[in-house]
């Protein structure tokens, strides 16, 4: 083999506006995604989380308003998953039982709201309140309300689980 067969052919080379080429490519893909990622994020959610939001506004409020009354009535609310129904049980500041009260309640699934039961609870004995709640298994949201012979009215919220 000669040596100007060994030369004729020089090998490929890297130079300067290659590595150019390169990163000025690879940074035109990455913003090309997340730009097309803004865009897609942009039109599935454009932002609004309420059709009405000043009426949800006035609602908080509301509820803020009747958790501040709830604290200023000192009562306290125990709930127990008994088989086959809710137990409550309700004490004023000093920790007596209170009885005369209208509890109603409703029991929710946590990820769904298929298979809602309402409840009426019942008053079992001085304080204690229990209410039918049929076959139930697994964990369920309460949201229960009390309201007094003078007209206070108490919001208690529990998860309960049943085997």
């Amino acid at each position: 083999m000669s040596a100007a067969e060994t030369s004729a052919r020089p090998g490929f080379t890297i130079r300067g506006w290659h590595v150019l080429a390169g990163v000025t490519a690879f940074f035109a893909v990455v913003i090309a995604v997340d730009a097309s990622f803004m865009v897609m994020a942009i039109r599935t959610f454009p932002g609004q989380v309420s059709v009405t939001p000043y009426e949800d506004g006035l609602l908080y409020n509301r509820r803020i308003a009747q958790i501040e009354a709830q604290e200023r009535l000192g009562w306290r609310a125990s709930a127990s998953a008994a088989p086959g129904e809710v137990v409550m049980a309700f004490q004023d500041r000093a920790g007596r039982p209170l009885t005369g009260l209208t509890v109603t309640g409703k029991l929710e699934r946590p990820a769904t709201e298929t298979g809602r039961v309402t409840l009426r609870f019942v008053e079992t004995a001085p304080g204690a309140y229990a209410a039918p709640g049929g076959r139930l298994s697994g964990a369920w949201d309460l949201t229960a309300e009390a309201r007094g012979p003078s007209g206070g009215a108490f919001l208690a919220e529990r998860r309960l689980t049943w085997p």
